[in-house]
C-alpha cells in the first residue's frame, strides 16, 4: 500500500470511528502536534485532513 493509499484509508477509518465528530478529533490531533512541534506528523495529518475534506465535500470523480 502506498502512502497516499494509507492517507485515504486513515481519513476514512476517522471518519467511521469518530463520524460527525470526526474534524474535530482531526483538529484535536493536529493542535497537540503543533504544540509537541511534531512536523512529520502535522505534514501528515494535514494530508489526512485533506483527504477527509474531500471525501465529504463533492468533488471527487
Amino acid at each position: 500500500m502506498t502512502s497516499e493509499h494509507e492517507r485515504w484509508a486513515e481519513a476514512l477509518a476517522i471518519s467511521r470511528r469518530y463520524g460527525g465528530d470526526a474534524k474535530q478529533h482531526i483538529a484535536e490531533r493536529m493542535t497537540n502536534l503543533v504544540k509537541a512541534g511534531d512536523l512529520a506528523g502535522i505534514a501528515r495529518w494535514r494530508e489526512i485532513a485533506a483527504r477527509y475534506d474531500l471525501l465529504f465535500s463533492g468533488t471527487l470523480q
